[in-house]
């Protein structure tokens, strides 16, 4: 597994699945959207758990959760948003 940002984008895909499934129900944008969601979930744990102390090895299975929870907060953000919206 790639290091870096590389390696986070990568998870990230593998986290909006994985966020998908967590919070099933109708998206309006679809699986699409939350792939997308899943990478920017991933970035946001790249760049906030060594704000909070918290070391997380990048291609072990500490990525892949600090991603998928990124990816299930932005993912509940998104339907907040969007709720409101419509």
């Amino acid at each position: 597994m790639p290091t870096g940002i590389i390696g986070w984008l990568l998870i990230g895909l593998v986290a909006g699945a994985l966020g998908k499934l967590i919070m099933p129900g109708k998206d309006p944008g679809g699986i699409i959207v939350t792939i997308l969601l899943g990478i920017a979930g991933a970035l946001l744990a790249y760049y906030v758990t060594p704000l909070l102390g918290i070391n997380v090895n990048d291609s072990g299975w500490q990525a892949y959760a600090a991603a998928t929870v990124g990816a299930v907060v932005l993912l509940a953000l998104y339907r907040l948003v969007i709720a409101r919206r419509t």
